[in-house]
């Protein structure tokens, strides 16, 4: 039977399983993270949905609009993220394995890409800077911080979970894969984003 919520509920034809974590309420039970990941996903879509909207609608009006030259970073900053789901996704199928030792280097890599992304992010604020385009003198600047910034802070969110994986205690597969949902959620993410920056100006 195909399994829906979590792996480790295993059925059989005659005796359903249960995990200690049922018994111990102090343990979160079976797709209760992935539960929570989902809706978390589902309300960070529907949140930067509405900014894109307002994004697109405030792009047609020429009050005040001026056009931007996007830093070329933001094509580092694309592939950073690209490779960090690479390595995240690597890491969670040989964690599947059980080597872990390897999956932890593999996710420390994740992490240092995403650092990376990051620092990019910033020298693409300062190329803004020297521009002359700044967060409240043009609202086509303002959607550019927002975006980087709102995305950025998400992607921080993502580098402490991961950093709990790596230096936790107990490793958990479950734990592995919501971190992994959540980055693939992000890279996807800005995937978009960057799109949108590139066509709507």
């Amino acid at each position: 039977m195909a399994r829906i919520v979590s792996d480790r509920a295993t059925k059989t034809d005659q005796v359903v399983l249960l995990p200690s974590s049922l018994e111990d309420p102090t343990k979160a039970p079976p797709g209760a993270y992935r539960i929570l990941i989902w809706t978390a996903c589902a309300s960070i879509s529907a949140f930067f949905a509405a900014l894109v909207i307002a994004y697109i609608w405030r792009s047609g009006m020429a009050s005040y609009w001026q056009p931007l030259r996007l830093p070329r970073v933001l094509w580092l900053s694309t592939s950073l993220i690209l490779m960090s789901s690479v390595t995240l996704e690597t890491a969670r199928r040989v964690f599947r394995r059980g080597l872990w030792r390897i999956a932890d280097r593999l996710l420390l890599a994740t992490a240092t890409l995403g650092l990376t992304f990051l620092a990019a992010q910033l020298v693409a604020w300062r190329d803004l800077f020297e521009q002359g385009a700044y967060l409240m003198e043009n609202p086509h600047s303002a959607f550019f911080y927002l975006f980087t910034g709102l995305h950025a802070a998400h992607l921080i969110g993502g580098l402490i979970a991961l950093f709990v994986v790596v230096f936790g205690r107990k490793k958990r597969r479950e734990l592995v894969d919501v971190v992994a949902y959540y980055w693939h959620f992000l890279t996807v993410l800005w995937l978009v984003l960057f799109g949108v920056l590139r066509t709507v100006s």
